[in-house]
């Protein structure tokens, strides 16, 4: 079963790693604090890890729209055209359509990755005549999701700021993605469709959602990366005040949704950060933000992928010779987490098959590789639900007894969080610890597809 002094090894980088990515009540509380307090200097213009970004969705659902409705959401792995029809009574009809995204248009260019698009969109049209009769020339106002950070300008304009969760797309930075998505539509000929709202995936999710609940109040994507939303009073956002009542989008009445961009968080002053979270060597991953990468799928296989690494260095005869640790996904993670046999077979399996291993692994071993998943997916959904905490107080501080002591659903969209039930409970437990019973998490799934089409029809007028 493997010497001693193996199984010694693979304990103290355990029980050191354990140490370093502990989450107690305390820490949390101190990691909202942080969070809170950029979350204010965000609002405020002033310098921040928080970019809390205006979303020009001031009009929230009301659970009454109907009607018939398209979005188009890129996301980290997947874009998806959906078809929603509205009843008017919290409920949702959904057709959909979903492509993998290529690994070489993540890191392409802008004509390659946006010309995909439009030619599934161009496919789904094709289907909507020969299944549904619908001629193609049908005028079709669609709302855009898009799941990476840009700053709005208005409710169907936005400017890139950067890509994240393994894009890196040329000649992008800086330009409208409203822009770029248009023109690759007028090549393939889809002049039927006008881009009447960009959504970030985090605000669709929260339109949406609360269409389906009026108790929704945030809404946190948790998938192949992360983001937070929640609802704004305008008169708490000083960084427009000077705006004045000139720009009817920025009005000082009322509230809006402010998109967090909670990601871009990095105080290790109260982050248990580790060195297994610098990550990556090429250039579209340097120096990312740290948040993001302690909570989201694409970044957690790649920790536990070093953790392993650091074991092997420290002992040759650990995973056999010449083992670079290829990636682990957080599918293969999910997966080894929740193995219940004996043996472990199915961790035993993914670490031959994944990781190339050239030796058998002992059942010591592949103990140790599901304690090691253990904790930094404890890690990941403790931090998630430390900035829940912290979005829910900074809610309660700009308006006192809207969240305290009232029913106040989160909701949640993403692979993660639906997908990986260990995440899922840990996140559950969290919460309940940080904010009691009055507080529940929800799955909303197709949230964010729902609230942007929902937004397209809401903002048709804006479309020029």
């Amino acid at each position: 079963m493997g010497d001693s002094s193996n199984s010694n090894l693979e304990k103290s980088i355990v029980e050191n790693l354990q140490a370093s990515c502990a989450t107690p009540d305390d820490l949390l509380r101190r990691v909202a604090e942080s969070m809170i307090d950029h979350m204010s200097n965000g609002l405020a213009g002033e310098k921040s890890d928080l970019k809390m970004l205006l979303s020009y969705v001031n009009d929230l659902p009301t659970g009454q729209e109907k009607g018939l409705f398209y979005a188009l959401d890129l996301g980290g792995t997947n874009f998806r055209v959906l078809r929603v029809r509205l009843d008017g009574r919290n409920n949702v009809d959904i057709q959909r359509r979903s492509w993998v995204i290529p690994k070489d248009l993540k890191t392409g260019t802008k004509e390659g990755l946006f010309g995909f698009i439009a030619s599934g969109l161009s496919e789904f049209v094709q289907e909507e005549y020969e299944h549904h009769k619908i001629p193609r020339e049908t005028k079709r106002e669609i709302g855009f999701t898009f799941s990476f950070p840009v700053n709005q300008t208005s409710i169907n304009e936005g400017i890139l700021l950067e890509w994240n969760k393994g894009f890196n797309v040329s000649d992008t930075i800086g330009k409208d993605v409203v822009a770029c998505l248009k023109e690759a539509m007028k090549k393939a000929n889809l002049d039927m469709f006008s881009v009447t709202a960009l959504v970030n995936d985090s605000v669709g999710a929260l339109a949406g959602a609360i269409y389906m609940n009026q108790d929704v109040k945030v809404a946190v994507i948790l998938g192949t990366g992360s983001n937070a939303c929640y609802i704004e009073r305008m008169d708490a956002i000083s960084k427009i005040q000077r705006k004045g009542d000139q720009d009817p989008l920025t009005a000082l009445s009322g509230t809006t949704i402010i998109n967090t961009e909670w990601g871009y968080f990095s105080d290790q002053g109260v982050l248990p950060y580790t060195e297994f979270d610098v990550l990556g060597t090429a250039s579209h991953d340097k120096g990312k933000p740290i948040f993001v990468k302690m909570i989201s799928g694409y970044y957690l296989g790649k920790i536990v992928s070093k953790i392993l690494l650091k074991m092997a260095e420290s002992s040759e005869k650990l995973f056999g010779e010449d083992y670079t640790a290829p990636v682990l996904s957080a599918e293969d993670l999910n997966h080894m987490h929740s193995d219940n046999s004996d043996g472990l077979e199915t961790v035993g399996s993914i670490l031959s098959k994944r990781l190339g291993l050239k030796v058998e692994t002992t059942l010591d071993l592949r103990t140790t590789v599901v304690q090691v998943i253990d904790t930094i997916i404890q890690r990941a959904a403790r931090l998630a639900g430390a900035g829940i905490l912290a979005i829910l107080q900074k809610m309660e501080q700009d308006t006192p007894g809207l969240i305290h002591g009232k029913s106040t659903v989160v909701a949640i969209d993403g692979s993660l969080y639906e997908q990986y039930y260990q995440f899922k409970l840990y996140l559950e437990e969290v919460v309940t610890e940080l904010l009691g019973p009055d507080v529940v998490i929800k799955r909303f799934q197709d949230a964010s597809g729902v609230g942007a089409a929902l937004l397209a029809q809401t903002n048709s007028t804006c479309d020029r």
